[in-house]
Parts: structure tokens; sequence; C-alpha cells
């Protein structure tokens, strides 16, 4: 474990399958993209497990358009993100049990912060819409430093933002990326059993400090008590 345990004094979310169902919306823009290029609609279970990868992976599902060098990708790119800007917040929710975690969180003055790769463009009206925006004691977007996840550099910018040392923070996340960010940020780090976990995912090898299977299970982390803890 990256620190001894103990009260945790910060609490960050990964955004898109960890402090929101996003995918909705995003299947919906990407399906849309689809009908303006003539490709029929893919399910939105096959599009879910790939939503925390960005871009690159839903493109890649999409339009076999990966690659952030290839002139096309970023045209699609362009056009996906300003699809999903005009549906951001028409089918996402706060997973089950989120609100309250975050109310506790509030309560508790325990300051909690949204770490995400997605732009500021659209991570501020998301978490608008969501009533969370203000609430939130920082906000560290994909464009907000020089590096995205999985560089430690947003985390450690969200711990400098709330006045905590990386080694007394929580980290909840959904992908091996997040993880990775987590650990070289120093901080301790929990995978969300509940996000967009591909089939072949194998959380047990994302290097987590622990897993959990519901948001509720955080505050426990958060007061030193991973009672709510799945083996990772």
């Amino acid at each position: 474990m990256n620190a001894p345990r103990g009260a945790r004094r910060a609490v960050f979310f990964d955004l898109d399958g960890t402090l929101a169902d996003t995918a909705p919306d995003l299947a919906s823009a990407l399906n849309a993209l689809r009908a303006e290029q003539g490709l029929a609609a893919l399910p939105l279970a096959r599009i879910r497990p790939c939503v925390s990868g960005g871009s690159p992976a839903l493109l890649g599902l999409g339009f076999g358009r990966s690659d952030p060098e290839d002139p096309q990708y970023q045209a699609l790119r362009g056009r996906l993100l300003d699809l999903y800007g005009s549906r951001i917040a028409r089918d996402t929710r706060l997973f089950p049990g989120m609100a309250e975690v975050l109310d506790t969180l509030t309560g508790a003055a325990v300051p909690w912060g949204v770490v995400t790769n997605k732009p500021v463009r659209l991570t501020h009206p998301l978490l608008a819409a969501l009533g969370i925006a203000e609430r939130a004691a920082c906000i560290v977007c994909g464009d907000t430093t020089a590096y995205r996840k999985p560089h430690p550099a947003p985390l450690l910018h969200a711990a400098r933002l709330c006045g905590r040392d990386p080694e007394s923070c929580l980290f909840v996340g959904d992908s091996r990326d997040d993880m990775s960010a987590g650990r070289a940020a120093g901080m301790t780090t929990l995978v969300a059993l509940f996000g967009y976990l591909a089939p072949g995912d194998d959380p047990s090898a994302f290097g987590a400090d622990g897993a959990i299977s519901h948001p509720g299970a955080v505050l426990s982390w958060v007061n030193g008590i991973p009672d709510g803890s799945e083996p990772p």
C-alpha cells in the first residue's frame, strides 16, 4: 500500500465510469457520428467498456481510427466532441449511492474533487448539470495540466489545490491508467468495479490498493477501515 492505513484527508474521483455513468450520452454521440458516416448504430453494451479509454477507444471501436496522429482521427474526434457536447447530460447520472458519498464527505469536511481526462469544455458543463460543480474542492481536466493520466501530474495538482499531501489522499477510478496515475502520485488507490471494465480486464492486475463494488465502500477507506473492500 502506498501509505499507512489511516483516515484519508481528501478524495479524488475519476469522472467517466467512476463518479458518473456517462456511457449513454457518449454512446449516443458515437452512434450519431456513425450515422453521419452511413454506418449502423452500435449497441450500448459494446460501447460502454470503451468509455474510460476516451476518444481513442471510442473512435477505434467506431471507425478503426485510434491514432491521434491520423488526420482523419482528428476530424472525427472534433465532430464526436461537438456531438457529445450537444447532449452531454441527457441521460448521464451519478452512479447509485454516489450522491450520498459526496454528501457525507462534504458534511465531514473532507474535500473531494474530480480528476478526469475529459477536456474542460465538456467537464464543467457536465458537472454543473449534475449539480455538483460548485461543491467540488477541485476539478482537474485533461487539459488543465501539461499531462493527462496515467501521468501523475493531474493528481498532484489536485492535491496541491486542496492543500493536502498526496500520501494522505485517496483516488478512485475504473481503469488501469487511473491506478497507474494514483500509484505514481503516491496516493491510496481504489478500482471501481461498477465502472467501465471490459470483459477481458483483470482488476487484480491494475495494482490498486483495493477494489469496491459500490460507491458507499469509499467511506470505509476514508475512515481508514477498508471493510467494504474486495481483493483488487
